[in-house]
């Protein structure tokens, strides 16, 4: 066995005025919680550092850069890297990055046992809109703020295992877990604020949203024989619900834990990455059974192209 016992680390609602000082000492509380539990991973959600903003709207795009991080770890961080030092606990965990030349990426870092940052990913698939949409129930303006990521679906290898990263919107796409299937990914470290009802139709709402979610991370996981965590913010932020349902699934694509509320809470399994085996030497042992002769359209077509009419 090669067991990693795994704390998805749920983080309540962040308010917009929280500063990022009270929220790293809520991610530290969980932490210790983590430790004393005997975990050896500890995986907060996307944009953990502060209220999910993109549903703000700034008309001075500049102003949104009050939400972004210049360097990781800087100030107000630092206490988590030391914290995970301490303990020899790995974390992951998700916030907007502002780089030193002008980008602006949802970022998500891998930080081992010794609290140094050995992966980072940048969110691909954004989702949402650039301009404000009075159309809207609430505005989900990712576009406007983030670039595309631009680092592509990689994998690390650290604390034994093969580890990749995801975020939110990543997790509906099948290509997001077979980009990092075809690397051998053993455990997908995924977090996501997701909000309740679907701004663009009213009638999807919670019950819907949260079968989209397990459905797409559970096939991920079953699909390509790899553990998924996937780490939820919950909770109502100024009064904008995110719908929660931290779950951690197993390369069978079966839930194996889950959050019980929308509170700071951590969801705990013991992983044996040995599970993945099986399932990569089966029934998706891709070099035996993939026919890349046949998928040209997935990498050199992105919208629909109808066939011909009779």
């Amino acid at each position: 066995m090669r067991e990693i016992k795994v704390a998805a680390a749920q983080l309540g609602a962040i308010q917009k005025a929280e500063s990022r000082e009270a929220v790293v000492g809520r991610m530290l509380a969980l932490m210790a919680q983590a430790k004393a539990a005997g975990c050896n991973l500890i995986v907060y959600p996307e944009l953990a550092l502060t209220t999910f903003f993109p549903r703000w709207y700034h008309e001075n795009r500049a102003e949104a850069d009050v939400w972004f991080e210049s360097a990781m770890p800087n100030e107000a961080t630092q206490p988590l890297f030391d914290a995970a030092r301490e303990y020899g606990m790995a974390m992951s965990f998700g916030y907007a990055e502002l780089t030193p030349d002008g980008h602006h990426f949802n970022t998500s870092i891998l930080v081992d046992d010794k609290g140094n940052i050995v992966g980072k990913y940048r969110k691909i698939h954004l989702p949402g809109h650039v301009e404000y949409d009075h159309d809207r129930s609430h505005q989900h303006l990712e576009k406007r703020y983030f670039e595309p990521g631009d680092l592509g679906f990689n994998v690390w290898r650290t604390m034994g295992g093969i580890f990749g990263m995801a975020i939110c919107n990543d997790r509906r796409w099948p290509e997001t877990y077979r980009e990092m299937g075809l690397q051998g990914v053993e455990m997908i470290l995924l977090g996501f604020n997701t909000p309740s009802v679907n701004g663009q139709k009213g009638a999807e709402a919670h019950a819907q949203r949260m079968f989209h979610h397990k459905l797409s991370v559970q096939a991920g996981a079953y699909q390509n024989s790899t553990w998924v965590i996937a780490v939820a913010k919950a909770g109502s932020e100024d009064g904008h619900h995110l719908m929660g349902g931290t779950v951690i699934v197993n390369p069978d694509g079966e839930i194996v834990a889950e959050s019980k509320t929308e509170d700071d809470e951590l969801v705990i399994a013991a992983c044996d990455l040995d599970a993945t085996v099986f399932g990569k030497e089966t029934v998706f042992d891709f070099a035996r059974h993939r026919r890349i002769e046949h998928y040209g359209r997935i990498n050199t077509q992105t919208g629909v192209i109808l066939p011909p009419e009779a």
